[in-house]
């Protein structure tokens, strides 16, 4: 990777240490979506601001046989560029980048990579791979956002973003249109942030302003103040959690720590320390994060392949079946990795019937993720990755969940604990430590190595992560897959690597770890003991070697041999023994390794100062548990032979030569031996040489002859080059034709919406179209399924019969299907030919044809319906065809005329009867529709027809369409208007005579109006003096009483025959028109009191009662004249009709939009049958010739008259006679200023 210089100096304050590698210069947001992620892109896409920093990789499940649309799309949505990627495209910010139909997507050095697509276990997850590679790349910069889809695809790759430091999004359940994927990536655990699409949009822009994904790499002394901060955040999580983090690998730690920050909106450690201190809820999150919980069942399946096919073989063949296989996993999260390795040993004993207990111990140092993996229940997101056989076998629905079966449960132990600070398992046979050692700081690193090679058996196995070596610690394990990183345990002495002291917080060891302590100290032997002493004591020394002669183990007392060479060291043994063995242990091992048999080497005598030793050198060649040769090397101590005294006679010095020159020549024999073997070696070598070097010359022979050929061949692949080129361009520019035919094929399906299906030979679906995919229940993932497997929509239950018979018999067929909703489809299915004319399945098209068929339904409805109408209409109606002869005619049209059908149907219209019906008028009119297709209205025609006389029709006619295929027909009705002539002649008549009737009417009216006027004037010229003196005469004082009351009397009769005269008038001028209406804004209560005050004699005079409930002002715009003439009037009628002693009520209310005036009196009341006429003019309820009351029946009248003109309403209320009476007026209310 590259990293940019930084646009602006780092302050020391705010300085933070990062890993070297991850020096991405910008943050990439992987965006990944399925079913409905469309609308979920579109929606997030077009919330982002146009700068934010980073790039954004969408990645979205397409059909691998169309044209995408979605750059098209999203384009108009935003204006960040949108590019579709082509392979080897470089990522750069403030970019959106689109996934091509049919591809697969990494990212690597900045540069995007495209491939086919690839199944993952059966299945295509551009998403995961996509996610994953970004991790690997982008580190604490990797972002990822799985939106709306039906698939788990997506969690795995969070899962790896998360333990790599990035952000991981999901969209929140109520915005997805699928919830699948972003339920099944809430459910790993991983997810930071739960959000609608906007919400991660604007999020996005947040976190991509963070000093977090923004600060430059740094490689230099971390500030004071962070390494304070994060020291006191070890201390934090130290004393919250009795777990020390002083030794986790310091750039590992601090990206959490960082990820933790950008969480939270913090910028700077320590304002993150005081966050802590304050919330200690985060300290336990920062606690789990950091523990960086990231696993999945058989997570890199080869290695569990590995396991199958070479571990657990190696460990069957050598256990004896009464002991258990014992295998450890530490740092086992949520136990998927234990119960992965729990069901391939339980498949490879089942497989080759091998009966063996076995004991898995996980551990981990969280004691949420051992909970979980004692109780062995998932997610359906996280056992997606396990085949059905497994699922099927191994696993049992749980409430929505799957838990492991009892059987492979009771395989596992878990246990929490301190991998670094508790004591380990021991004897055991696998140790899968894998992806936990990087976390850990290089010494953390030895130590748990050195725990591993205490607790493995000699003959052990210790399984590592992709990215895991022993490292220093590599002189205590053989590698034995260097890919799949399989170790095998070395034979060098071991111990545990620090004296184990228990945690204060850990003290309490889980149930299952001391019944294995108490196992292991039952099982100490005696005997083993004491046979290890003697070996030690007695036994030869010697040392363990490989086949590089490098020193793995020293056996007993070693040193009188082995003598270190000044300069640097080295293990190997021909380095470190002493000279004088030198040539002889070089002969034996030299024959050792050749013969792979024990060689013995005797006689070799070694000085110690005054004395010689004789030394039996013996190499004993061995192979380990992993089948890699070894070989114990002993050095056997033979009697010492002292030097003796020299005899007299010989002096001591020629003794001393003679002894000299004996173990020269013994020496000069063992390198003449050896020196032998080698030229015996060389000479074998030479002797090979010369066979392969004739071969060469004999090869190079065939070889020249087949340069030749190959030149010849050479001139000859050059012309038929030349010839390809041509077909080349030819088949380039058919395939250009091609795929523009294809696309036309593609985009003609897709806008087409039709559901189309094809089937191969097998009747398995090949492709479908989308509205296909709804008819029948399809997803792309039943690709390749049988069709009778699919539970399809359509009401037909043989469907899988016919289309093999349409295959078989090469028939197409065709029929009318429903489907479940009653929706009308035309099924059609026809044989599925290739181009050479092979038959290879089926093809079926639905038509909708559901609005055709139900629009034939109402046709033939309405054409009964018509039918039916035509014949029961009253009115004679014909039918014609274009040449004017008789389709058909109605019932009416018979009866009317007197004809049956056999006269006239199929006959011309002016051959009926005796040609009556061949007139001028109708036949040019007829003509006229044929030839312009418009209407004939109203034509009266009048003869003499056969049968029924003279008649007068007229005649309504136009043109109108048959049935599909029958052309058009004239639809003519007739209507006998000859009685309607003969009334319209009599109403001539009468309308003279009432016309006469009417002027001699208006002529009486006005001279009534005359009458009335002048009656008026002489009735008013004596009554108004005889008011005027009763009045006078009422206003002396000393007028006795009986002079009164008859004054009063004679005034008010003298009012209400004003009043009558008044009413008259009125009621003329209603009839003439002329009732003049004065409006203003008036106040009705006001009206009221004054005629109640007017009218209160009279009502006193009766021994009446009048009770009146006003409320307030009750505004009104009317005429107040009018207004008081109505009150007069009511009043007036209530005293007139209430017996002596009777009672009155007026009440006048308002509401916000009417005022109401309620009369009500316990006079005689008002006869039912009397009621809706009493406002009729002069209609009076006592008619008789005797009657009691007088007046002329026009008080009400005027009343209604009034109130009406006002815009109002009145009515008359009546419980029955003597019942009395309620009199109701309802008027507008007036909201403007009085």
């Amino acid at each position: 990777m590259t990293s940019d210089s930084p646009s602006e100096p780092i302050d020391a304050q705010d300085t933070l240490f990062v890993e070297e590698q991850d020096d991405s210069p910008f943050p990439v947001a992987g965006i990944g979506a399925s079913a409905g992620g469309l609308e979920a892109f579109t929606e997030l896409v077009g919330a982002l601001p146009a700068a934010t920093g980073m790039a954004f990789v969408l990645v979205q499940h397409l059909s691998p046989d169309q044209p995408s649309l979605l750059r098209d799309i999203l384009a108009r949505t935003t204006e960040i560029p949108v590019l579709e990627v082509t392979d080897g495209m470089a990522v750069e910010p403030d970019h959106i980048y689109v996934l091509p139909p049919n591809r697969q997507m990494t990212i690597a050095e900045n540069t995007l990579r495209l491939f086919p697509r690839q199944r993952t276990r059966g299945r295509f997850m551009p998403i995961d791979a996509f996610f994953i590679s970004l991790a690997k790349e982008r580190g604490r910069k990797a972002i990822g956002v799985v939106l709306s889809g039906t698939d788990g695809d997506g969690s795995v790759g969070l899962e790896a973003i998360k333990a790599a430091g990035g952000m991981a999004f999901a969209q929140d359940e109520q915005s997805s249109q699928f919830t699948g994927m972003p339920l099944s990536a809430a459910a790993t655990g991983h997810v930071d942030f739960i959000l609608p699409p906007a919400a991660i949009a604007a999020e996005l822009a947040r976190i991509g302003h963070h000093p977090y994904l923004h600060r430059p790499v740094l490689n230099r002394t971390r500030a004071s103040s962070d390494e304070q901060s994060l020291s006191a955040i070890v201390r934090l999580l130290h004393n919250a959690t009795a777990v020390d983090f002083s030794e986790y690998k310091r750039p590992t730690f601090l990206r959490r720590v960082l990820r933790r920050m950008v969480l939270h909106r913090l910028e700077n450690l320590d304002d993150y320390v005081r966050f802590l201190e304050q919330h200690p809820e985060e300290v336990l999150a920062l606690y789990r994060d950091v523990l960086i919980n990231v696993t999945s069942f058989f997570r890199d399946w080869e290695a569990f392949d590995g396991l199958k096919s070479s571990v657990f073989p190696t460990i069957i063949e050598r256990k004896p079946l009464d002991i258990p296989i014992r295998i450890w996993v530490p740092g086992c999260a949520t136990g998927e990795e234990v119960y992965s390795i729990a069901i391939c040993l339980y498949e490879y004993l089942e497989d080759n019937k091998v009966k063996s207990t076995v004991q898995i111990f996980g551990t981990d140092i969280s004691e949420l993720s051992i909970e979980q993996a004692r109780s062995g229940v998932y997610q359906p997101g996280q056992v997606k990755g396990l085949s059905p056989e497994r699922m099927q076998r191994f696993f049992i629905q749980h409430e929505g969940a799957y838990q492991v079966a009892q059987h492979l449960r009771e395989m596992c132990v878990f246990a929490r604990q301190n991998l670094i600070a508790d004591p380990p398992f021991s004897r055991l046979d696998l140790i899968s430590c894998r992806n936990v050692l990087i976390y850990f700081s290089p010494a953390l690193q030895r130590k748990a190595l050195l725990t591993f090679h205490y607790s493995l058996k000699p003959d052990g196995f210790l399984l590592l992560g992709s990215t895991e070596t022993p490292g220093d610690s590599s002189g205590l394990f053989t590698q034995i897959d260097r890919k799949q990183k399989l170790y095998a345990r070395k034979l060098v002495p071991s111990r545990l690597p620090v004296e184990i002291i228990p945690n204060t917080a850990l003290a309490t060891v889980p149930s299952s770890e001391r019944r294995i302590s108490d196992e292991v100290a039952s099982d100490f032997n005696l005997q083993q003991e004491a046979d290890r002493l003697i070996l030690d004591r007695y036994s030869p020394a010697g040392v363990v070697i490989n086949t590089d002669l490098d020193i793995l183990h020293y056996r007993g007392e070693i040193g009188p041999f082995i003598k270190p060479a000044a300069g640097r060291a080295s293990l190997s043994l021909l380095k470190l023994v002493r000279s004088e063995l030198r040539p002889e242990l070089r002969t034996a091992l030299h024959q050792a390794k050749k013969q792979l048999l024990p060689i013995r080497r005797e006689g070799v005598t070694l000085r110690d100062e005054n004395r010689s030793r004789n030394i039996r050198i013996e190499v004993i060649p061995f192979k380990s548990a992993t089948r890699e040769n070894y070989f114990l090397v002993l050095f056997v101590d033979e009697p010492l032979i002292e030097a003796p005294e020299p005899p007299v006679s010989r002096p001591r010095r020629q003794n001393q030569q003679e002894q000299r020159i004996l173990e020269l020549q013994q020496q000069l024999l063992a390198k003449e031996e050896y020196l032998r073997s080698t030229v015996e070696e060389l000479e074998a070598s030479n002797q090979s040489l010369r066979v392969a070097n004739e071969e060469i010359l004999s090869s190079n022979e065939e070889l020249q002859s087949t340069n030749e050929e190959l030149q010849t061949a050479k001139e000859e692949i050059q012309a038929a080059n030349e010839e390809l080129n041509t077909v080349n361009d030819e088949l380039q520019r058919r395939n250009h034709e091609l795929s523009l035919a294809s696309n036309d094929l593609q985009n003609l399906l897709v806008s087409t919406q039709i559901p189309i299906l094809m089937l191969d030979g097998g009747l398995r679906i090949r492709r479908f179209t989308p509205p296909a995919g709804v008819l029948f229940n399809l997803i792309p993932t039943d690709l390749g399924r049988p069709l009778r497997d699919i539970n399809h929509q359509l009401n037909i239950s043989d469907l899988t019969e016919q289309i093999a018979s349409v295959i078989s018999s090469l028939s197409p067929l065709s029929q009318e299907v429903r489907d479940q909703q009653g929706h009308w489809y035309e099924l059609r299915v026809r044989p599925y030919r290739t181009l050479d004319n092979k038959i290879e399945g089926a093809v079926l098209v639905l038509m909708d044809i559901d609005g055709l068929k139900r629009s034939a339904e109402e046709l033939a409805t309405a054409r009964d319906y018509a039918e039916a109408l035509v014949d029961t209409v009253p009115e004679p109606l014909l039918a014609l065809d274009t040449d004017l002869r008789v389709l058909r005619a109605n019932r009416a049209f018979y009866d009317e005329l007197f004809c049956v059908p056999q006269l006239i149907e199929g006959r011309l219209l002016f051959e009926i009867g005796d040609g009556q019906w061949d007139l001028p008028e109708l036949r040019a009119g007829l003509e006229s529709l044929v030839q312009n297709e418009g209407q004939m209205v109203d034509l009266e025609i009048e003869g003499d027809f056969q049968g029924v006389g003279h008649r007068v029709l007229v005649l309504n006619a136009r043109r109108t369409s048959r049935s599909q295929g029958e052309g058009s027909q004239i639809l003519l009705a007739f209507s006998d208007i000859t009685v309607r002539k003969r009334l319209e002649a009599e109403r001539a008549q009468l309308l003279d005579i009432s016309e006469t009737a009417r002027r001699d009417a208006e002529q009486a009216n006005q001279a009534k109006d005359n009458f009335l006027a002048t009656l008026s004037h002489e009735l008013r010229t004596p009554l108004n003096p005889i008011i005027g003196f009763a009045q006078l005469l009422l206003r002396r004082p000393d007028l006795p009483a009986e002079m009164s009351q008859a004054l009063q009397a004679i005034e008010r009769n003298g009012r209400l025959q004003a009043q009558l005269i008044d009413d008259m008038l009125d009621v003329a001028r209603i009839e003439s028109g002329r009732l003049r209406i004065e409006r203003r804004a008036i106040e009705m209560a006001a009206i009221v009191r004054t005629v109640v005050e007017g009218l209160q004699a009279s009502a006193t005079a009766k021994d009446l009662t009048i009770e009146t409930e006003l409320e307030r002002e009750c505004p009104l715009f009317a005429d107040p004249l009018r207004m008081q003439q109505i009150v007069w009037n009511l009043l007036t009628n209530a005293i007139k009709f209430t017996p002596a002693s009777g009672r009155i009520t007026i009440r006048l209310t308002q509401d916000d939009r009417q005022v109401q005036l309620l009369v009500r009196d316990t006079g005689i009341g008002i006869q039912p049958e009397f009621l809706p006429q009493v406002f009729e003019r002069f209609r009076r309820a006592d008619t008789s010739t005797t009657r009691r009351y007088e007046g002329l029946g026009l008080g009400l009248f005027l009343v209604r008259h009034i109130v009406e003109v006002h815009d109002g309403s009145v009515r008359a209320e009546s419980d029955g006679e003597n019942l009395g009476s309620t009199f109701t007026v309802i008027l507008p209310r007036y909201d403007g200023p009085l």
